[in-house]
């Protein structure tokens, strides 16, 4: 599982575009804290679109600048790991930017996928994909999965009743 958990000068010499031959890779990113079944929905999808599958996810830094204090609640090692653990999931990548423009740029995937709830012209790194002949896919997003909804649900549950042993 380890093994497949990779800095991004490691995964650009294992799946960057001068070195992956005739595997079409496939790109995708989130924060991925508190995987759930929609996540895991989202991956297979996109992995069923090529020959390999990385997975960029935010680092606990990142994750904090884009959701804030309290987030992540699992750390990024124990996020790439269980991510790693899946089978569709060819590598892990942990960037620290806020986007993964720079992982993106340097690993110039054939596929960039993100959910459908992403309009087109929010897609960070579309450019960059596309300059290099690769395309853009939508996978739909598991409308009941939402790992916001279920952190809220969790802090609006009563305290447990407290029982004597």
């Amino acid at each position: 599982m380890a093994s497949r958990i990779f800095s991004l000068n490691d995964a650009t010499l294992k799946f960057g575009r001068a070195h992956r031959g005739h595997q079409r890779l496939v790109f995708t990113n989130g924060c991925f804290d508190l995987l759930h079944p929609g996540h895991v929905q989202t991956l297979e999808a996109a992995r069923a679109l090529g020959d390999a599958l990385v997975v960029g996810i935010n680092s606990d830094v990142s994750v904090r600048g884009l959701k804030g204090e309290g987030r992540p609640v699992v750390r990024e090692q124990e996020r790439a790991e269980i991510l790693a653990a899946l089978e569709c999931v060819d590598a892990v990548v942990i960037f620290n930017d806020l986007t993964p423009r720079e992982t993106i740029a340097a690993l110039l995937p054939d596929v960039l996928v993100k959910g459908g709830d992403w309009a087109g012209d929010q897609i960070i790194g579309r450019e960059e994909v596309e300059a290099a002949g690769g395309r853009v896919a939508s996978v739909p997003v598991v409308p009941s999965y939402s790992t916001t909804a279920i952190l809220q649900s969790i802090r609006n549950l009563p305290p447990a009743p407290i029982t004597e042993s």
